[in-house]
């Protein structure tokens, strides 16, 4: 199956990503956002990215215009009409998730793939928003942030998932440069369910005084060689992301492994969601 039209929902810190990467093989993408403005938005982050890429040398300017050309940004799902693929990635949300594949799923075509970027909730779940026939050509294609830089693309088949859909998937994330690994539709995946007991640990290990944020960080990327410490981590990745995944997996697994630390009920409560908001577990200027 030839993929020439990518429908990407959602022009965050995912989607923008997953736009981009589509755009830089030459594949015209659809960026999608229900409010033009944040649609537009997003597409003015991959003209960031492209102007960085061609400050450091990694991109002349003439491919950097190219990629961008290819991206339109969109304010009504109508435009997934003749994508040949759909990528969701919207807040991890179930609620949110379904009630967009569901109106989706009504205006594109038969043919066309739906993939969800989820990091924790299963694709049974997701893909009972769309019709039966739907059903074996919906697939989880878990990216990772950021996008054009992390070469992983975690792949999880649902129960009613083809084998003629893993296949477009996995072409399709060799030719972005991924390497994939194939899941098994569990509650956090593979990566999720490894990664989140570590991140509570470490909460853990915060709220009870046993060291500092920085010292906990430099720890991790000291003594365990990480490139970046946990918290530091769920600060990047958005405590409110964390916290949802967490939720998931301690719904869907149990045990305290997963349960969420206070402090990260704390600090979301008080919409300090790392990063994105200047702060977090560490505080950044903005």
């Amino acid at each position: 199956m030839s993929i020439s039209h990518v429908f990407v929902a959602g022009a965050g810190l995912m989607g923008h990503g997953i736009a981009q990467v589509h755009a830089a093989v030459g594949t015209r993408v659809s960026l999608y956002e229900p409010d033009m403005a944040r649609a537009a938005a997003g597409r003015d982050r991959i003209a960031g990215n492209l102007a960085r890429a061609v400050a450091k040398g990694k991109l002349d300017a003439a491919a950097s215009d190219a990629v961008l050309a290819r991206i339109t940004p969109v304010s009504d799902v109508a435009a997934a009409a003749d994508a040949d693929l759909v990528i969701e990635a919207v807040f991890e949300d179930e609620a949110v998730k379904t009630a967009l594949w569901a109106s989706i799923d009504s205006v594109a075509q038969a043919s066309a793939i739906f993939a969800s970027n989820t990091s924790s909730i299963s694709i049974d779940r997701l893909a009972a928003a769309t019709t039966q026939a739907r059903r074996a050509r919906f697939v989880g294609m878990h990216f990772f942030s950021p996008v054009p830089v992390m070469p992983l693309v975690e792949l999880i088949r649902g129960s009613a998932t083809d084998d003629a859909t893993e296949a477009v998937i996995r072409e399709l994330s060799v030719r972005l440069g991924k390497q994939v690994i194939v899941s098994a539709d569990r509650p956090g995946f593979i990566v999720n369910r490894i990664l989140m007991p570590f991140l509570t640990e470490a909460m853990h290990a915060y709220e009870q005084g046993v060291g500092t944020a920085a010292d906990i960080d430099t720890g991790a990327k000291v003594g365990l060689n990480h490139p970046m410490g946990p918290l530091e981590l769920a600060d990047f990745i958005g405590l409110d992301v964390c916290l949802g995944i967490m939720r998931v997996l301690e719904e869907g697994i149990g045990g305290p492994q997963f349960s969420p630390p206070q402090v990260l009920l704390d600090l979301v409560a008080a919409g300090h969601l790392g990063q994105k908001t200047g702060r977090g577990f560490h505080s950044y200027p903005r």
